[in-house]
């Protein structure tokens, strides 16, 4: 179950951030180059496109190749991926919302929208919507599988270690965060 919904989570991280790209396409690039031209207005603008691609990673990589092709400035860029990381949090409460009872839901709509609408920006937006659907569902399967482990002795005694080695608590943390590249 846990290996399953991470499969879900990340490939549903990955179907809806090329969905949201593949939608937006030069008009993000349009849209990043009028968002960011103050400082401020970059850092919300790194917010919200954190959010709506599920991650900062995603959108950082866009930040450097936008600046590589001269589309931003460093001042830019620097604000928008403070942004970013500052959406990975705004992210993360989103998801104490309990969000993950519309997985289900928009898993049918990506569906529909993906294979049956002949516009290609609708068909893209679906794939996003799938991949939201996929994320969170992922997440869901994970939440319950683990559910099961917050009772096993040997689980508990493995994070209490980590409580008692901070350092191997880091090294676990940075281990799975790069296992999920988020």
């Amino acid at each position: 179950g846990v290996a399953g919904g991470l499969g879900l989570f990340i490939f549903g991280m990955k179907l809806m951030a090329e969905g949201l790209q593949k939608a937006a396409g030069d008009k993000l690039r349009r849209i990043l180059e009028l968002l960011t031209f103050n400082r401020y207005i970059a850092v919300i603008t790194g917010i919200i496109i954190t959010v709506l691609v599920q991650s900062s990673s995603t959108t950082t990589v866009m930040v450097v190749g936008f600046v590589n092709a001269g589309l931003m400035s460093l001042s830019q860029a620097v604000g928008t991926i403070l942004g970013a990381n500052i959406g990975t949090t705004v992210t993360a409460q989103i998801i104490a919302f309990k969000i993950t009872e519309l997985a289900l839901p928009a898993i049918a709509i990506g569906v529909v929208m993906s294979f049956f609408l002949r516009r290609r920006l609708y068909r893209h937006v679906g794939q996003a919507i799938l991949g939201f659907g996929l994320l969170f569902l992922g997440m869901s399967t994970m939440g319950g599988s683990l559910s099961a482990l917050k009772d096993n002795p040997a689980f508990i005694e493995m994070f209490a270690t980590f409580g008692q080695y901070r350092l191997l608590g880091v090294l676990a943390g940075a281990l799975f965060t790069a296992m999920v590249q988020s």
